[in-house]
């Protein structure tokens, strides 16, 4: 498997990630109604980040999914793994049948990550604060090894309330760990609460600078901002990269956007045909 260069900017068929984006919000609020699982909300505002890495910018095969070389995502919040799932079941790295299974008894796709249950994963997820210590380790250890690829951690807004956070980011830049990205999906919402009213209205762009990295804020459910944030990666010689995404928890279904009750909320059936009408779009192992 070919290895990309840090630094060479991917081409992306943008109105293709757009279409897909939609078929995979589609899904999710699909599998989130059968499932009887909520975190919709945290889901909905991953899904671009999530079709842009998988479209064309992680050096990943579904062929070689182990390969040694491979880049590597940290699914950190855990949570939203609907739309985790459903990604990788539209890029063949599961069937899309598994998608009818989602959270129940013995299933592959449980409701948070665990990669005895799926193999392809790199990491199980779930317990906030973990994804950027395990991605750095493994960053640490392929420096060892001489082994190429790239580390990515995609967190949520309300994890950075986590101590173990910084213990990492101050690891990784103390080893200039150029070849991490963190990606803070910052869609504003915790479980009981807005993000800047418990974490202080802050910038998190300025604190992960301020422990050396560096950082820029994009539109996190806006794909070509995205793609040009991901070429642009690493941002600094020497340093670790952390996009900060502020995203919209439940976007792209209106009803649900922005709300804290769609933290846990499952959709019954009239949201659901609701939802799926004006995303205008089949979930895709429905297809």
């Amino acid at each position: 498997m070919e290895t990309k260069s840090l630094s060479a900017s991917q081409p992306f068929d943008i109105p293709d990630l757009k279409e897909r984006s939609q078929n995979i919000r589609a899904t999710c609020v699909q599998m989130a109604h059968d499932g009887k699982e909520g975190h919709l909300g945290s889901a909905l505002s991953c899904v671009d980040l999530l079709v842009t890495l998988y479209g064309g910018w992680l050096n990943v095969s579904p062929d070689a999914p182990r390969d040694p070389g491979r880049d590597r995502l940290f699914f950190s919040k855990g949570h939203a793994c609907t739309a985790l799932y459903a990604v990788l079941a539209d890029r063949g790295f599961i069937p899309k049948e598994w998608l009818y299974t989602y959270s129940q008894s013995d299933s592959p796709l449980p409701n948070h990550p665990c990669i005895h249950a799926l193999p392809v994963l790199e990491f199980s997820s779930g317990s906030l604060g973990h994804g950027l210590g395990v991605a750095s380790g493994a960053v640490y250890g392929m420096n060892l090894d001489n082994v190429p690829g790239r580390a990515v951690v995609l967190m949520s807004d309300g994890e950075c309330n986590e101590g173990s956070v910084w213990e990492a980011a101050m690891f990784a830049a103390a080893n200039r760990q150029e070849r991490l990205l963190a990606i803070v999906d910052y869609n504003g919402i915790q479980a009981v609460g807005r993000s800047d009213e418990i974490m202080g209205h802050t910038s998190l762009e300025e604190k992960f600078r301020s422990f050396g990295w560096g950082a820029r804020t994009i539109e996190g459910n806006n794909i070509v901002e995205i793609a040009d944030a991901l070429n642009a990666f690493p941002f600094e010689e020497g340093k670790p990269s952390a996009i900060v995404a502020n995203t919209v928890g439940g976007a792209g279904v209106s009803f649900m956007e922005d709300q804290v009750l769609w933290h846990y909320r499952v959709p019954p059936e009239d949201e659901l045909k609701r939802a799926l009408e004006e995303l205008n779009a089949v979930p895709i192992h429905m297809v």
